[in-house]
């Protein structure tokens, strides 16, 4: 679990004393957060219910990272620091427009999904040879990005932008929280799919290998501990933002703010957002057309402008016209500049 040094293991720092701003300008090592005690932990309790509901004896460290993540080949699971705390969250949402795993649902299936990677670490699944036969080479190389398909039946859909399609190592830990779910049917869902025959598998496997003990161990400390981040939290969202680029939320708000208007100035404007919505399939078709991209592709950032322009609240100018063609010509450049040969992948 979480390591910490003897000075710091019991300390507790109370954040609801300090201001926002404050908080934003203290070192993170230095809020002395932990998983026991925190919210968190129930979700984490909850997930050891359901592997030993499954007859799983495997009993999954978990610490405070500084994102979701599984280290490679390290069976130990990452929770990012700010679900360990309330008024962490609300500063979360507020710089980053966004909580991953910041409801009960969403946390749950992320928690599954890092299960799934390390329970494949702790038994070095990936080196059977049926593991392969279903799920590819785990030496495959990680990417920026990776193809996929929306509508392939041969893998489940489990978290967002069809990640099981994203590697292999990635396939396994999405087919195996699907299977954990206590409710998901998964016979009964992927009836027909191709990728039943991976839960079946999953399920087959884990009734082999539930009541052995796990063949490797965490081998020193965690890497990307909270626990050891010297950096303030402002530092931390500076580093956050330009690491995500366009996949931060807010990344086109200043564009978006160019293109439209806060201010409802006569009859003929309306809401961003709805027209968006209402030139929807027009403006796909001719960014698709221009740049040879899917519309797949093109829809998922369109849609990313209309929940910005909804959350702005912006309104088109009187020339709608004008509109169509700007935004247009904006998705057109971002889809040249961005897409290769999909979207972008989260590990």
């Amino acid at each position: 679990m979480l390591q910490v040094s003897a000075a710091r293991k019991h300390k507790t720092v109370d954040l609801e004393r300090f201001s926002d701003d404050e908080i934003l300008q203290m070192r993170i090592r230095d809020m002395c957060l932990r998983v026991e005690g925190s919210p968190i932990k129930p979700f984490i309790e909850r997930l050891i219910e359901e592997l030993g509901a499954n007859g799983i004896g495997y009993r999954p460290d978990c610490y405070l990272s500084d994102e979701w993540l599984c280290p490679d080949k390290t069976p130990i699971i990452g929770i990012p620091f700010v679900l360990a705390h309330p008024r962490l969250k609300k500063i979360e949402q507020k710089m980053m427009l966004e909580v991953e795993g910041g409801t009960e649902k969403t946390f749950m299936k992320l928690l599954r999904h890092e299960c799934g990677h390390a329970i494949n670490y702790a038994y070095g699944l990936y080196h059977r040879t049926q593991w392969r036969e279903h799920f590819g080479l785990f030496s495959s190389a990680y990417t920026n990005s990776y193809d996929f398909q929306p509508y392939s039946k041969r893998f489940v859909v489990h978290l967002a932008d069809y990640y099981a399609q994203s590697h292999p190592d990635d396939d396994f830990a999405e087919t195996f929280a699907v299977w954990l779910n206590p409710e998901i049917d998964w016979i009964k869902k992927y009836s027909g799919w191709l990728a039943i025959k991976k839960l079946l598998y999953v399920d087959q496997l884990m009734k082999r290998i539930g009541s052995e003990p796990v063949v490797y161990t965490i081998d020193g400390k965690p890497p990307f501990s909270a626990n050891r981040m010297t950096s303030t939290l402002s530092s931390y969202y500076e580093r956050k933002r330009l690491a995500l680029g366009p996949e931060f939320q807010g990344y086109y708000d200043d564009s978006l703010r160019k293109l439209f208007t806060d201010k409802e100035d006569g009859p003929d404007q309306v809401k961003a957002s709805g027209f968006l919505r209402q030139h929807r399939k027009r403006i796909i078709d001719g960014v698709s057309m221009w740049t040879g991209h899917r519309k797949y592709d093109i829809g998922q950032l369109l849609n990313k402008f209309i929940m910005r322009c909804n959350a702005l609240g912006l309104y088109t100018h009187p020339d709608q016209s004008k509109c169509i063609i700007a935004v247009t010509a904006l998705l057109t450049s971002i889809a040249s500049n961005t897409f290769r040969g999909g979207l972008k992948g989260r590990r």
